[in-house]
């Protein structure tokens, strides 16, 4: 039979690590007043892009967090049952 190690207080600094390093993420917004009264289709093209670009990394932020969060859920209920496992 295969024994799997899990070492609770090492897999949560790591996660926890990963929350800080998420934290540091920051793409600084365009500045669009830097265009000045330049308007042609590159610059609209150029602010929609832009905008998609922050939109996208604000949800791919979000869909780590909630990873992170979800997988220390998940190993402290591994943790608390194998204790119930060997405390039975």
């Amino acid at each position: 039979m295969t024994t799997i190690k899990l070492d609770h207080n090492t897999v949560m600094s790591q996660l926890e690590e990963m929350e800080r390093a998420l934290k540091e993420v920051v793409i600084e917004p365009f500045d669009a007043a830097s265009l000045g009264d330049l308007k042609l289709a590159f610059t609209e093209l150029l602010l929609q892009r832009e905008e998609s670009i922050h939109v996208m990394a604000r949800e791919y932020i979000e869909a780590v967090s909630k990873n992170i969060e979800d997988t220390k859920a998940n190993v402290t209920s591994l943790k608390e049952q194998d204790e119930a496992i060997t405390h039975s």
